[in-house]
């Protein structure tokens, strides 16, 4: 799995050393692998890694999440930025569902988290099923040819290194 992210980094990101990567981190078993594999790259590539959580406000263990996540990047010594919103407020405000209230606000806060800190890119723990699913659903929406193509790898400074990687994988990785 270190080598497909490696590779994609090589094939998408062209990161040159020193360059700042942001991992987005949700403290779930998806992300909390892409830190752990971005971090040890991260040393061997000479690049820097932080790491950026949004807390939705949407479930009782909202703060606990964000909690685990801040110590546990603490104890690694990974530079942690964390923003929060009321993603119910916010779609019932908006008209939007809350799935995508909450994809707005987090995206916006790590669109901006990247630009404050100077991060080269960020990257998401969107993995092959992500993927599959995304399609899935775009065609019971009937979806044009885009929607076909599902998650892009890389938009704008996002960059997905998961995107080849399977759930069984992940879950290797996390048990090792």
């Amino acid at each position: 799995m270190k080598k497909t992210v490696s590779a994609f980094l090589d094939q998408q990101a062209a990161l040159v050393p020193g360059a700042l990567v942001l991992c987005a981190i949700s403290g779930g078993r998806d992300s909390m692998v892409l830190l752990h594999l971005l971090r040890e790259l991260a040393a061997e590539r000479g690049l820097r890694l932080a790491a950026a959580h949004f807390n939705h406000q949407l479930r009782p263990t909202a703060d606990r999440d964000e909690a685990f996540v801040r110590d546990w990047c603490r104890a690694r010594e990974i530079p942690f930025t964390c923003g929060r919103g009321d993603a119910g407020t916010f779609a019932k405000r908006e008209g939007l569902g809350v799935e995508e209230a909450a994809r707005t606000l987090r995206y916006a806060f790590l669109e901006a988290a990247a630009r404050d800190m100077g991060a080269a890119c960020v990257a998401t723990a969107h993995h092959r099923e992500d993927n599959a699913e995304t399609v899935l659903l775009n065609l019971l929406r009937g979806t044009g040819l885009r929607g076909l193509g599902g998650i892009p790898p890389v938009r704008g400074r996002i960059l997905r290194p998961l995107l080849e990687v399977g759930r069984e994988d992940i879950d290797a990785y996390a048990a090792s």
